[in-house]
């Protein structure tokens, strides 16, 4: 991999870059940027043309940048984040539909949970992420189930980096978290009441994948107040469920079934009739135009 003269790598350069861009400042100059990922200006211009001919980002006529739809495509392409928010998004929303407040997915991100989907209210109460956003994993119900089944080292890791404490509620310090990590594996989910915000609640349970391997949290953030947690931790653990069967189904290879092999690397990643699927099949659509954009191309079609 190439590097420059300071020893980090170019494409290490171009990921502080886009890292730059987030919900909450999705348009950036280029001083903007330059200040955000702590490079040269001169090296950010260059980055940014770089990224733009490519289609990563995007100039508009008032010379600010935003992230492009080249990203959007590429990401939509992924089993690991887009296919599994397809897999899981009827459980989110028949969770939602209970309970009318906030309802989220997050797959582990190094230290952070990162939220691939979410579902809200306007009248709920505050929660603190987005689609797309990252939340420290001590601070997260969502996060605690990841962490607490993740290796050791990443939990060394977590403590040594710390955490921000929002809240006189947040956990305090690695023992605490520890403490906290060894309830969540015992109880099988994680409750976490006013860690960010003092009037939010938090409630995630494990997703678990195929081979047993947990893939994602899934969780609420509901009002802080006296009502019981329990049939919530209940609602949540049948949907995660349903999670998991649809992701074994999915990904588990399945010799017995010819007809289930010839879409199987279809069908993980798209909400769509089996029609449809025989359809992409037999015409030899590429995929492409249907999961994360492209034109198509299909023998015989439009």
């Amino acid at each position: 991999m190439a590097r420059g003269s300071d020893g980090e790598s170019v494409l290490h350069k171009h990921l502080r870059v886009l890292d730059a861009f987030d919900a909450m400042s999705p348009y950036l100059t280029l001083s903007d940027v330059a200040d955000v990922a702590g490079l040269p200006r001169s090296t950010v211009h260059r980055l940014l043309g770089e990224l733009e001919r490519e289609g990563l980002v995007e100039r508009l006529p008032d010379r600010t940048y935003r992230l492009g739809v080249r990203l959007w495509e590429l990401a939509s392409r992924t089993p690991g984040a887009l296919g599994l928010r397809e897999l899981a998004r009827p459980w989110l929303q028949a969770v939602h539909s209970r309970v009318r407040q906030h309802t989220q997915l997050g797959v582990l991100s190094g230290r952070d949970v990162l939220f691939i989907e979410r579902m809200s209210t306007r009248d709920a109460v505050v929660n603190a992420t987005l689609i797309g956003g990252r939340t420290p994993l001590p601070v997260s119900s969502t996060g605690l189930v990841l962490l607490a089944h993740a290796g050791e080292h990443l939990v060394s890791q977590v403590i040594a980096a710390g955490w921000p404490r929002h809240t006189p509620y947040t956990l305090r310090d690695g023992a605490e978290l520890r403490a906290r990590l060894a309830r969540v594996r015992a109880d099988g989910f994680a409750v976490l009441s006013g860690h960010i915000y003092e009037e939010s609640r938090g409630i995630a349970v494990p997703v678990v994948g195929p081979h047993g391997r947990i893939y994602a949290g899934l969780g609420v953030v509901v009002p802080n107040d006296a009502a019981p947690v329990q049939p919530l931790i209940e609602l949540l653990t049948m949907a995660a469920a349903g999670v998991t069967h649809a992701l074994e189904d999915a990904y588990l290879p399945d010799g017995a079934s010819a007809e289930r092999s010839e879409v199987h690397g279809i069908q993980p990643l798209l909400t769509t009739s089996r029609r449809s699927l025989e359809y992409f099949a037999s015409h030899r659509v590429d995929l492409r135009s249907v999961v994360g954009g492209g034109a198509a191309e299909a023998e015989g079609g439009p």
